[in-house]
């Protein structure tokens, strides 16, 4: 079967639609992750409504309220799972599975928190910029245990990831052994 000229530029403009929110998506958790607040609300259009339940606000207040939360703690890594996106001409909605890590500190001892959920989206292009325009953040199991990791402190070369502008993956100094 022969697709036609419209057919294919449908496939098209889907297939870059779906690239451009994964990108976004992945600012999102980086932005997070590394506590980059540029990157973060990189990944919302400007009156881009966000509810993560502890907070509902615009992005600002979301991304200050998570990076300022995030920056308590010792570290954290999110991780995007299934992406479930639908494309509907400039706009798209999607529903996107994550797990994520944060080391705690309570009363002088270490956690590790895992939380896993998914976000409910909805995107829009603007000015040929895949952003979300609105999120909710779905929590559906979380654990908290004492750290277990003590073995790595044992592992001297291994690269240990960094945040706030620390992190190789940032810095990229490849003449270091950091």
């Amino acid at each position: 079967m022969t697709r036609s000229i419209e057919q294919l530029e449908a496939e098209i403009h889907d297939l870059t639609a779906r690239r451009d929110i994964v990108r976004a998506i992945s600012a999102y958790m980086r932005g997070q992750d590394r506590l980059d607040r540029e990157l973060q609300l990189s990944a919302f259009h400007e009156d881009a409504d966000v509810d993560c339940g502890l907070l509902r606000g615009t992005r600002e207040e979301f991304t200050d309220f998570a990076q300022g939360f995030l920056a308590q703690m010792e570290g954290s890594q999110h991780l995007i799972g299934q992406t479930d996106i639908t494309v509907e001409g400039d706009r798209a909605h999607g529903e996107i599975y994550f797990f994520a890590w944060h080391r705690l500190v309570e009363d002088d001892q270490r956690y590790d928190l895992f939380m896993a959920g998914r976000y409910i989206d909805e995107y829009a292009c603007r000015d040929g910029r895949w952003a979300i325009t609105r999120r909710r953040e779905l929590i559906d199991w979380g654990r908290k245990d004492k750290v277990s990791d003590g073995f790595m402190a044992d592992m001297p070369l291994l690269h240990l990831g960094a945040r706030s502008g620390a992190d190789f993956s940032q810095l990229r100094d490849w003449s270091s052994g950091t």
